[in-house]
């Protein structure tokens, strides 16, 4: 035996002993608890499920960095935005809670728009400050400011604090830009913009797309360098702050504008998106090295998604169907649909997580999740009860993230939301769209080409139904005949709209009436 056991165990025997005499109980050893995990959410912007290497073999585009990220955790291959358009995603992702019970029921937020979050509203940012997480959104906001106004003929006064911005609504820090097309063409930060937007940017081909005013010498090329760098230094400085952390880094590519670096300029087979988006992989590889360097990678939950489905022709030139014409690339990848569709190609987007150690390197996950999901899975990774108002769309997808066996699918069902407002409803292997064919988009639409090259049902006045199983790309419209199970999800949706929620608990209002097609009703 050794000197120093000895002297351990006659410090044991004189600690009992002690206890004895004085009559005192002996505390419980207990296990130190384990630190609370960092979580990253990296959210791309018009990222297409096809856009990157490790969803499509075939991708023009080299994505090394979320390769690697999906190498080293669970790739998702049934993964949802909330809407096929921006604002309604970033808003369930946030509050765990549909944009459509909102005031904004179709499109999204224009500039200079009021919040869209209310103040009393619970936040993933609001839950997790709460207990003991440091807190940053870095990126794109788009969710709106109380944008004050001076008292000259009611001109936004860019002197004065901004009310109701992030650090209102759950976050402790805010870099970024609200939309980068967008005015005021500027840096925001925390509650002021960096610089005074005094001068007026210009409008027009190779220029702002939108009038408005801008900060002297605003570069859009800057802006996404700029806010990777400040990522990385606020990773660098967290990890060494001694208290858990969750950035929410909402990134402005590659969204237009489709501005790539120097150094990635002609990097891809796929046009300056193509370039863009490896731009955006490398902005990845930058926040994971800094998680790396920092000492915490091995503590942290990083997910990276995207904000809905590819951008065509309009805003970006070539958009997706005219990008896989001319370079073979296909960013809605097999999926019918693009941005702003109720097709899956509108919704249906990359989502890969990784946390060493809990997450399965290097698997895959067909169950079908959403991003309004996250509110009440980090709840239950922190072991907390939300209140009955909070994250009423939200359902706990840890096990899925754990590679968890089930027999049962986690979510009941999945409302999916289009650019001009029209719902569908997923159910297991059902997908119903309240909605003609092509209804949804704006902009450029299906084209004929692309419907005959795919085999694509003809146009559908009634409405779309569609078994995800036997026709993962939607060629086979079956609404006329599947009419019981038309009902069915219709039936569903009008219990989740009425009930203000969409999981257990009690009924909760909207914030106004839903106005929607109740199609075979």
């Amino acid at each position: 035996m050794t000197r120093e056991s000895t002297v351990c165990r006659a410090s044991i025997r004189w600690t009992l002993a002690c206890a004895l005499l004085l009559g005192s109980p002996i505390a419980p050893l207990h296990a130190a608890a384990p630190p609370k995990p960092n979580v990253v959410f990296i959210l791309a912007d018009d990222l297409g499920y096809g856009d990157v290497g490790c969803y499509n073999p075939g991708s023009k585009i080299l994505t090394p960095n979320i390769d690697r990220l999906a190498r080293e955790g669970v790739r998702f291959t049934d993964a949802h935005s909330p809407s096929s358009v921006c604002t309604p995603t970033r808003y369930a992702l946030l509050t765990g809670r549909y944009a459509w019970r909102t005031r904004l029921q179709r499109n999204v937020l224009g500039p200079f728009a009021q919040p869209l979050i209310a103040e009393s509203r619970l936040t993933v940012p609001g839950l997790l400050r709460a207990q003991g997480y440091a807190t940053a959104c870095i990126g794109k906001w788009h969710l709106g400011w109380g944008w004050p106004q001076s008292g000259d003929g009611g001109k936004r006064d860019f002197t004065r604090p901004i009310p109701n911005g992030p650090t209102t609504r759950g976050f402790d820090l805010y870099f970024g830009t609200d939309v980068p097309n967008y005015p005021p063409y500027c840096f925001l930060e925390n509650d002021r913009t960096v610089g005074v937007p005094s001068a007026a940017a210009p409008v027009g081909r190779d220029a702002f797309n939108i009038a408005g005013p801008m900060v002297p010498g605003w570069s859009l090329v800057d802006v996404l360098p700029g806010l990777e760098r400040r990522a990385v230094a606020y990773v660098e400085t967290a990890a060494q702050a001694g208290k858990p952390f969750f950035l929410y880094l909402p990134l402005t590519s590659p969204h237009y504008p489709v501005v790539p670096a120097a150094p990635f300029q002609g990097k891809s087979q796929a046009g300056e998106f193509g370039d863009f988006v490896m731009q955006t992989d490398h902005v990845v590889g930058s926040v994971l090295d800094a998680l790396k360097r920092g000492g915490v990678a091995e503590n942290t939950l990083v997910i990276l998604t995207s904000d809905n489905g590819p951008e065509v022709t309009g805003e970006v030139n070539p958009g997706a169907y005219d990008r896989l014409r001319k370079f073979g690339h296909a960013s809605m990848g097999p999926l019918r649909g693009a941005k702003r569709d109720a097709w899956e190609g509108g919704h249906r987007v990359p989502f890969i997580a990784r946390w060493p150690g809990k997450t399965v390197a290097g698997s895959t996950c067909a169950e079908t999740v959403c991003h309004v999901d996250l509110m009440a899975t980090l709840a239950a990774l922190l072991d907390v009860n939300l209140p009955a108002d909070a994250g009423v769309d939200s359902v706990n997808i840890l096990p899925a993230l754990l590679g968890e066996t089930r027999k049962a699918p986690l979510r009941e069902a999945t409302v999916h939301h289009s650019g001009q407002g029209k719902f569908a409803i997923r159910r297991g292997d059902w997908v119903l769209i309240l909605a003609p064919t092509g209804d949804d988009n704006r902009k450029q639409g299906e084209p004929e080409w692309f419907r005959q090259e795919r085999g694509y049902t003809a146009h559908s006045e009634a409405g779309e139904l569609f078994n995800l199983a036997n026709d993962p790309t939607q060629k086979h419209n079956l609404y006329g005949r599947e009419t019981a199970k038309v009902k069915e999800l219709v039936a569903l949706l009008e219990r989740y709209v009425t009930d203000g929620r969409s999981t257990p608990g009690p009924k909760q209002p909207n914030d106004v009436e839903i106005t929607w097609d109740r199609r075979g009703r």
